[in-house]
């Protein structure tokens, strides 16, 4: 099964469960997303040399968690019958469409405060 029909699939809730399934996954990685991101921008602030790298890895992250969130959601709107309150996960992809994009943002924001943290201290030791 490739990696589109898995997505789809998930976004249609025809893996497991009724058509609330895609809407909760979306909802997951976007919740997930925003937390890795508001971690990683926490040690991209905190300027720690122990820090530098670990915000780099926590940004991509949540960029790439949130960014799945995002289409997940996108997905189950595009897919989904009906409209809000009956039963299908519409409001709830809904929701994980900027829950996920707010994920992007704070891992793109704690990549860039992580390299304008790292810049003047390896400038210094070289």
């Amino acid at each position: 099964m490739s990696g589109s029909a898995v997505l789809m699939a998930a976004a249609e809730g025809g893996i497991i469960g009724d058509g609330r399934t895609g809407a909760n996954l979306a909802l997951g990685a976007g919740l997930l997303g925003l937390a890795v991101g508001r971690l990683a921008l926490t040690l991209a602030r905190a300027g720690r040399r122990i820090g530098g790298r670990n915000a780099r890895i926590g940004g991509m992250s949540a960029i790439a968690v949130g960014l799945a969130g995002t289409v997940l959601g996108l997905l189950h709107v595009a897919t989904t019958s009906g409209g809000p309150g009956t039963g299908n996960g519409l409001v709830g992809a809904v929701v994980a469409i900027p829950l996920g994009l707010g994920a992007v943002l704070l891992g793109r924001r704690a990549l860039t405060r992580g390299h304008h943290a790292d810049g003047p201290a390896d400038r210094l030791s070289a």
